[in-house]
């Protein structure tokens, strides 16, 4: 299993960034990450927050990561002029100062776009106050550490940020050394241009200035700010807005003369003209209107007109709430959607981080004489939890309903008497439907078989048994399934997912099916989110009442190109099934003490319905009060 240091990531924080980076944007399509920097990258088309937050307070951390997206959504999407931007980097080639040059240009920017945000989103304010103190406290630790180092580059720019960040224009630096105090004297009255500052331009032209009259030092060592545009290269527009709904330009630039006394009206279909396809066989569809060629025309543009009874397109097309009276142009070849070339072109189904994900499924062999013993040895230990937990699931689970039976010659009288009259032996009487002896109730039983489990499986092991044994013991159908990523398969576009199936809802209640448990071993990798989804899934096709997914993990999930974002994805999954009314209940059988970390996982990514069970004792004492507040709706 891969270890991965984004193992504490709050998901419900990281979830409003991302709907704060969608509706910031105004674009749907545009993820939210964290990364060792903030910036925006619309080829990827992705909008970053900074890992600098992570090491601070919740009260430090929320308002940060904020201020990075509004920095992005707000201002650099919407402020930033792309071609100074290109012109600063090309000009800054020469200098010996590359990174440095390009942190001191990220910072001035950012500055004059927090100007502009404040003044346009007061309610921004309150969030920038905390990032320019959490930042003042970082930089005045930084100072000192480089001044004590003898890094003098790196020194200056921290005092270039505690300069423009402070209350007073002359603010006292004890820790720093003399010289670079003195140069900070000398860059002052280009510094303070940064606050009459309007355009990126006036950005490029005092962060130029400044670098050229440094080239006497050594670059710095370290990056306190990334650019705030990736692949900067590749933009043509003025804006990175303007690259959002840009539309390419036609390849050719005729103009066709058309009289709008003379113009025609087809009914049925309409053919654009250009110089590549006349389109005589008019087998063009009128809905296909995005055109990436074609020929202007005399026809206004942007503007509106009072639509006639003749209009083709506004007589023929319906929203889509009713059926069009007119051709069903379906099957057209126009209308065909090319999946591959647009966004997030993969199925929805499994999520977008599983997207290269495969099912496969392993049956369990049959068991071995040591797997039967190491069962029954198992059950031995569970016996005096097995009542316990069987009276906990009888008393709170609901029993089947049987339908009432009709037509009965004694019982209740029903309120149909035509019988009476008509029929020689009238059948009048119904008697109410009673409780079976089923329960109305069904349970998956998900094991996370990766390899960051092999401390834990002994136990869980045991939980498993434990319910298999209840369970049986009940007539309630379950499933038991261990689950894994290989990583020594996956490949590009292919991440192999096991799902080894020990116990199957068809599975009689009298096979001796419970020594497979044993098979249950640490293996590779885990893709939660992914196996959740599919067993969500299955459960979907049950017809019981109760649904319940008990997902037995470390919480870890961790696989190949899932290493950032597998928790949000797991939370994610685990929240859809629960808008499905599957009952999910993350299940951490520890063997023995559990430490602050594992809870906080746990608790990120399936909220208060998880489990923390020092050992298979106390699961009984744990499971019942969880298990009545959600059959209640109380959680």
């Amino acid at each position: 299993m891969h270890v991965f240091n984004d193992a504490r990531v709050d998901t419900n924080l990281f979830l409003q960034l991302q709907d704060l980076a969608t509706v910031l944007s105004g674009d749907v399509d545009l993820k939210f990450e964290y990364n060792y920097g903030t910036f925006l990258d619309l080829v990827d088309y992705k909008l970053t927050a900074s890992r600098f937050w992570d090491n601070t307070k919740s009260t430090i951390k929320e308002p940060g990561l904020k201020t990075d997206v509004y920095l992005r959504a707000l201002g650099t999407l919407r402020h930033s002029t792309i071609p100074e931007m290109k012109a600063f980097i090309e000009n800054i080639t020469e200098s010996s100062l590359p990174k440095f040059a390009y942190q001191l240009f990220a910072l001035l920017e950012d500055l004059r776009l927090e100007e502009i945000i404040k003044r346009d989103r007061p309610g921004t304010v309150r969030a920038f106050t905390i990032r320019r103190q959490a930042y003042q406290h970082y930089f005045g630790t930084q100072l000192v550490v480089n001044a004590s180092r003898n890094f003098p580059l790196d020194e200056l720019f921290c005092l270039i940020y505690l300069q423009l960040a402070a209350d007073n224009p002359d603010p006292s630096f004890p820790k720093a050394t003399a010289n670079q105090i003195q140069q900070l004297e000398d860059l002052k009255p280009l510094l303070f241009q940064v606050f009459e500052a309007g355009s990126t331009l006036d950005t490029a032209r005092i962060a130029e200035q400044i670098v050229f009259r440094l080239s006497d030092y050594k670059d710095t060592l370290n990056e306190y700010f990334v650019f705030p545009i990736s692949h900067i290269e590749r933009y043509e527009k003025n804006t990175l807005f303007d690259e959002l709904t840009r539309t390419d330009p036609l390849t050719n630039c005729d103009f066709e003369e058309v009289d709008q006394d003379e113009s025609e009206y087809f009914e049925q279909e309409f053919s654009t003209w250009h110089r590549e396809n006349k389109n005589e066989n008019r087998k063009q569809n009128f809905l296909q209107f995005e055109l990436e060629q074609g020929t202007k025309t005399s026809i206004l543009g942007g503007g509106a007109r009072e639509t006639e009874d003749g209009d083709q397109a506004m007589a023929s097309i319906q929203g889509a709430s009713s059926q069009s009276k007119q051709n069903d142009y379906s099957e057209m070849e126009a209308l065909e959607k090319d999946e591959t070339s647009s966004k997030g072109s993969s199925s929805d189904e499994f999520g977008e981080e599983n997207k290269d994900a495969e099912k496969i499924d392993k049956e369990a062999t049959n068991p071995t004489l040591e797997d039967i013993e190491a069962y029954q040895n198992f059950v031995a230990e569970i016996e005096p939890y097995k009542r316990k937990l069987a009276k906990t699931i009888e008393k709170t689970m609901e029993h089947k309903k049987n339908q009432p039976r009709q037509d009965l010659v004694f019982g209740r009288l029903s309120k149909k008497l035509l019988p009476i009259v008509f029929d020689e032996n009238p059948r009048v009487f119904y008697k109410k439907n009673e409780d079976s002896k089923e329960f109305d109730a069904v349970f998956t039983l998900l094991v996370d078989c990766s390899a960051s489990m092999h401390n834990k499986m002994d136990e869980t092991k045991r939980g498993i048994v434990l319910f298999h044994e209840v369970l049986n013991y009940l007539k309630i159908p379950h499933s038991i399934i261990g689950f894994w990523e290989d990583a020594n398969e996956v490949k590009e576009e292919y991440q192999p997912n096991y799902f080894h199936r020990i116990h199957s809802f068809t599975d009689s209640f009298y096979e001796q099916t419970g020594p497979k448990i044993m098979q249950l071993e640490p293996e590779e990798d885990n893709r939660d989110g992914f196996s959740i989804r599919v067993m969500t899934k299955e459960l979907e096709e049950r017809r019981e009442k109760n649904k319940f997914l008990l997902v037995f993990s470390d919480g870890q999930p961790a696989a190949a190109n899932y290493d950032q974002n597998g928790i949000v994805d797991t939370n994610l999954a685990v929240t859809e099934a629960r808008k499905k009314g599957i009952d999910v209940i993350g299940m951490f059988l520890a063997n023995g003490e559990i430490e602050e970390r594992e809870d906080l996982i746990m608790q990120n990514i399936y909220g208060k319905e998880h489990l923390m069970i020092p050992s298979v004792a106390e699961l009984p004492e744990h499971f019942a009060p969880l298990l009545k507040k959600l059959l209640l709706n109380l959680v």
